[in-house]
């Protein structure tokens, strides 16, 4: 028997065909060689010119295409880490439509590739006890809204139990947000291995969204004082001295660590800046003309820490504010290592860290 197609099943049927035409075909990519080379793969039988970009190159790569219309590229061998992406597709930045692992940002498009080390890496998933991530809201009366904040509690926590915690408030830098901490920076998994390790104490860390524009960015720092404090004491089972509590953050957020810890030492006695940019009105507010009594804020900061790679390009301005500090009597502990201004560098310097706060 003849099969008799209707109208509206002609136009399905035409519609099928011309979407599955147009579907790309399943690529996988990024696939991470034994030998840590990397092959990155794009579809498109438009494009003129695909290149890949990443902090794990001097420079981009050419992509090449098949008659399929596939560009791929394979890298040769890269040091164990975990490192941002992009493709440029004729002039636009995108990241990999074929990864998962988005970059946690909100101006770079960009995706994460993972090389795993020969051994376990601290920032590595390791068969360990493992914290918990939560995302909370808090009520903002600085900023007068509702924002989010991620906390991670450490392995065998108990919101009701009679152990309480000291906390670490980490904030991102300028174009990140409160999530690329855990999805970058594995925080999370470096503190899991460092207290499996016996190497850190037990802890709550705190990561707010530490942008509050277009309120003035100095508004932060009061969010963080009048109101991401109290409601994380309110909530949890926490030590509320200020050896219980420390600051760290990277970038922007290294600078509003600056103006956080320094302005408020009876709250933090752990300061912890990671490259910290500091050219705002904040910082030049707070410091420009700063007399400290060095010898009361001594006694008051347990650690100071400022942490920096020498291929940063803030490297110079940091050395500056290095300098500035302990030229009003601070005591300062540095930390300069190789590198730029990169979350693989960010994961060194919590690890770092981690291991120094609560003692």
């Amino acid at each position: 028997m003849k099969r008799i197609l209707y109208p509206l099943q002609v136009v399905l049927l035409s519609a099928m065909t011309v979407l599955a035409q147009q579907r790309p075909p399943a690529i996988s990519s990024p696939d991470v060689h034994p030998d840590h080379s990397i092959t990155f793969r794009y579809f498109s039988k438009r494009a003129q010119k695909v290149t890949l970009n990443g902090e794990f190159l001097k420079s981009p790569v050419a992509l090449t295409k098949d008659t399929s219309g596939i560009w791929s590229v394979t890298v040769p061998p890269v040091k164990p880490d975990i490192y941002p992406y992009s493709f440029t597709v004729d002039s636009v930045q995108l990241a990999d439509p074929s990864n998962t692992y988005i970059f946690a940002n909100e101006r770079f498009k960009r995706s994460i590739v993972e090389v795993p080390g020969d051994q376990p890496l601290i920032h590595s998933l390791q068969n360990v006890p493992h914290g918990k991530i939560s995302y909370r809201y808090y009520k903002s009366g600085t900023l007068g809204t509702t924002r989010q904040l991620l906390v991670y509690t450490p392995p065998g926590f108990n919101p009701n139990g009679k152990t309480k915690y000291p906390v670490l408030y980490l904030i991102h830098g300028g174009s990140d947000t409160e999530e690329t901490w855990t999805k970058v920076g594995r925080a999370n998994l470096i503190a899991d291995n460092l207290i499996a390790q016996g190497k850190a104490k037990p802890m709550l860390i705190v990561m707010p969204y530490g942008n509050v524009r277009p309120a003035p960015m100095a508004d932060f720092t009061k969010d963080m004082v009048n109101d991401i404090v109290p409601f994380i004491e309110a909530n949890y089972p926490v030590l509320k001295e200020s050896k219980s509590r420390a600051v760290a953050g990277f970038s922007v957020g290294g600078g509003q660590t600056l103006n956080i810890g320094l302005t408020n030492p009876d709250k933090f006695a752990y300061v912890c800046s990671y490259a910290p940019y500091t050219a705002t009105e904040e910082f030049k507010k707070n410091f420009s003309d700063w007399s400290p009594n060095a010898d009361q804020l001594n006694k008051q900061l347990k650690l100071f820490t400022i942490s920096v790679g020498t291929e940063d390009f803030l490297y110079e301005p940091v050395k500056q504010n290095i300098a500035q500090f302990k030229e009003k009597g601070l005591k300062l502990d540095t930390q300069i290592v190789p590198g730029g201004h990169t979350w693989m560098n960010c994961k060194l310097y919590l690890a770092t860290t981690l291991p120094q706060l609560f003692n």
